[in-house]
Formats: C-alpha cells, structure tokens, sequence
C-alpha cells in the first residue's frame, strides 16, 4: 500500500482565503518545509485540492518512509527515536494507525532550491507530483 506525503511550500500569510487556511490547519501543515504522512489519499483528496496553491503531495514508496521516519521522526518528546522502533512505526503509518510519534516531520529547504513556488509541478513545485515526491523528500531529510 503507497502512502502520500504532503508538504506546505509557501507560508499562510496575510491575505489568505480562511477556507485554504482552515484545511491546511486540519492537515496539519502550519509552517513551511513540514511534511505530515497519511495512509488514505481518498480520506484527504478533497483537502488537497483546496490547498493545492500552497502544498505539494505524492506518493511515497516504504524505503522513503523508512529513511523520512528514520532521519526526521520524533517521539513526542522530541527525542529520536530508536532503531529498533523504526520499522513498527512503518509499519504502523502503512496500516493508518496512529503511532505514537509526532505526525508532523520537520524537513530542511530542498538541496538546490524550490524551482517556483508559484506553478504547479512540473514548472514549478505545487500540486500533485506522484512518484517524484521520493526525490523532492531526499533533497530536503
């Protein structure tokens, strides 16, 4: 079973329409460069699509997870979590369980930039990018 990835590129500022800013609230996406993991795409499509100026999402493969949960995971008192914990944590996020970490990965800004934060991918970083999110989640662990 894939799982998506979501990512907020560009800030809620001023002058956003409250409706985006309330459904990138509930997906969890407050501050940019975080990136929150959901197991059920069809459950968040509909969010995705009004938040689609400010977020981009795709699928990721379970060596991507491993490496994002392994690199950027938190336990919820922001420490590290184990080795030996790490593959339960997958496991847990592919089956939508709630693990008991924190749902919000806290990436770097990607290795040679955004290309545009104001068109959609492929021209630029916004939107839908499928199987090409592994590379963009790379650049930015």
């Amino acid at each position: 079973m894939m799982v998506t990835a979501v990512v907020l590129v560009r800030g809620i500022q001023y002058g956003v329409k409250p409706d985006i800013k309330t459904t990138l609230k509930y997906l969890r996406l407050t501050r940019v460069n975080h990136c929150v993991v959901y197991s059920d795409f069809k459950k968040i499509e509909k969010m995705l699509q009004i938040g689609k100026d400010y977020a981009t999402w795709g699928e990721i493969s379970k060596e991507t997870l491993t490496a994002l949960v392994e690199a950027r995971g938190r336990l919820l008192g922001d420490k590290p979590i184990p080795k030996d914990m790490i593959k339960s944590v997958v496991d847990a996020i592919e089956k939508g369980e709630k693990p008991n970490i924190k749902p919000v990965f806290r990436l770097h800004p990607p290795r040679k930039g955004f290309k545009s934060k104001k068109e959609t991918y492929p021209r630029g970083d916004l939107g839908c990018r499928g199987e090409a999110m592994k590379e963009l989640l790379n650049r930015m662990m």
